[in-house]
């Protein structure tokens, strides 16, 4: 654990629990001011590539918890590259994306990319998007072993998705904590999350 960390925890703050992280820029210095950012936030970078090729390899080769892509590298683009890593169920993806470049963040989704962050980005917007995406693909994984076919697990995620929205506005849950708590109450019932879902949507939305 970082110096930081370790302060911080000594003094009562709670800080982002350790995760491995692969970092691809091709920008040295912005690579270098993010793996600083991240050691400090109490992340383990495991890894940094500067093009996308490389990010495929090294995210085959380390199995991070975590790989943030820049969108514009070498050989292979970060959208590109975060299609092969997502598709693979490697790790999650965050996409660093200029200002200019907000028409790619719909190609970003489509590749599966679970979080964005927008440069120049502060070391306090780092942590919510890491952590947003590490959810949500843990929420992509639990939807795959309880729904086979795609398109039923699409209308899976868009119903649990909708009662998300009703329990974050209605109770002031995180997302994380509205996912978390349609899926243990799915297990608590020895029924699925599609079924909660529907259940909450019914009630709540009435």
């Amino acid at each position: 654990m970082t110096e930081a960390a370790t302060e911080a925890e000594a003094n009562g703050v709670v800080t982002a629990p350790q995760r491995r992280v692969l970092v691809a820029e091709d920008e040295a210095l912005i690579r270098l001011d993010l793996v600083e950012m991240l050691r400090e936030e109490g992340y383990e970078v495991v890894g940094e590539a500067g093009d996308g090729e490389e990010a495929i390899k090294l995210a085959a080769d380390l199995k991070p918890d975590l790989v943030i892509l820049d969108v514009k590298m070498p050989k292979l683009d970060g959208i590109e590259a975060a299609a092969k890593i997502t598709g693979d169920r490697v790790a999650p993806v965050v996409i660093l994306t200029a200002f200019s470049q907000r028409d790619l963040v719909e190609r970003a989704r489509e590749a599966g990319t679970m979080a964005y962050l927008v440069k120049p980005f502060a070391k306090r917007d780092l942590v919510p998007a890491i952590e947003l995406a590490v959810s949500r693909f843990a929420e992509l994984q639990a939807l795959e072993s309880e729904v086979a076919g795609l398109n039923e697990r699409l209308e899976t995620r868009k119903l649990i998705d909708r009662a998300k929205g009703l329990l974050m506005s209605q109770q002031g849950l995180t997302e994380p904590d509205a996912f978390r708590w349609i899926q243990r109450t799915a297990m608590d019932r020895r029924t699925t999350m599609k079924a909660v879902a529907q259940a909450i949507v019914d009630n709540i939305a009435k």
